[in-house]
């Protein structure tokens, strides 16, 4: 029987199946770019999504291999510009379903991207269990301390005194601490970055990828329309510094993390945290191994009427 093989015309860009993995080449920002990103001009998460690209080319993930997930906001827009495959999951949930890709395709590293409102607030919960579980995957929050894509209200990083739509005499409410949160919580990855300081940028989402769990970066992502000038402390072009974790810093130290958290913002970069811990998936497989081995031989049919015998 003769097999089927597709003309290469009809399959798209950069999937070439029939083609040995060491002869395809990279995609390319043109191979992975979909949509016109709708970003107001300026805006931080450019600079995210054009090392999104950087990072599928220099370690070549395939198409098929490239999973990008999001929430609701604006830097949750990510999976509309890229090629390949992605959802735009409901606002807050975006980590519950990016887990079960992630449990579900071990040979995918999923990309998570979304920002402190959808990240922080409605979607606090499953950011703290799915840290604590140990989830493989990189989750990038954009965080801009303001909810830029319904136009300027209170986010939960805003700091005290910003005046907003919902706090137009100025935010009373002590911001949350994303980077205090995510060790708090268990993530066995935690970094800071900014927009503007694109090579360290790059390395943070470079080491978050390489992390064998949760992998978190805070990337500092200004809202040029709602929030100009927010980080200007940390960009040296602007008057500012950027402090980066002090060489001689222990990652494995959770209370030295905890000290650099501390840091009156918008603190210190790079990273914080690191940890070896057992993940979730290597837990939840482990279990499933267990499992099979003692229905090893039977059919189908005859390990569903050993599931229903034992409920009689």
């Amino acid at each position: 029987m003769s097999t089927l093989t597709l003309p290469r015309t009809t399959l798209a860009p950069g999937i070439v199946p029939d083609l040995p993995e060491a002869e395809r080449k990279p995609l390319t920002k043109k191979d992975t770019a979909a949509d016109h990103p709708t970003w107001c001009p300026g805006c931080g998460d450019f600079s995210v999504l054009a090392l999104y690209y950087k990072i599928i080319e220099k370690r070549k993930i395939w198409h098929e291999k490239i999973c990008t997930i999001a929430g609701i906001g604006c830097s949750s827009r990510f999976p509309y510009f890229v090629q390949a495959h992605g959802a735009h999951f409901i606002h807050g949930r975006a980590l519950a379903f990016a887990s079960g890709v992630s449990l579900s395709r071990p040979d995918l590293h999923v990309f998570v991207f979304g920002g402190d409102g959808d990240a922080f607030s409605i979607g606090g919960n499953h950011f703290n269990h799915t840290a604590r579980k140990n989830v493989k995957l990189t989750y990038v929050v954009m965080d801009n301390h303001v909810y830029g894509l319904t136009k300027k209200q209170t986010s939960p990083t805003s700091p005290i005194g910003f005046k907003s739509k919902t706090d137009v005499w100025g935010s009373t409410d002590r911001p949350i601490n994303p980077m205090k949160q995510a060790i708090a919580a268990g993530a066995t990855f935690v970094a800071r970055s900014t927009a503007t300081n694109i090579p360290h940028l790059l390395k943070c989402m470079e080491a978050a990828m390489d992390h064998d769990g949760f992998s978190f970066i805070e990337c500092l992502s200004e809202c040029i329309e709602f929030y100009p000038g927010a980080f200007d402390g940390a960009n040296p072009r602007k008057g500012g510094s950027f402090p980066e974790v002090p060489v001689e810093h222990d990652v494995t130290d959770e209370y030295a993390a905890y000290k650099l958290a501390d840091a009156e913002g918008p603190g210190v970069f790079g990273i914080f945290y690191q940890v070896k811990r057992p993940t979730k998936n290597a837990n939840e497989a482990k279990l499933i191994a267990e499992h099979r081995s003692k229905v090893e031989g039977l059919a189908d049919w005859q390990i569903l009427k050993k599931s229903f015998d034992r409920m009689k």
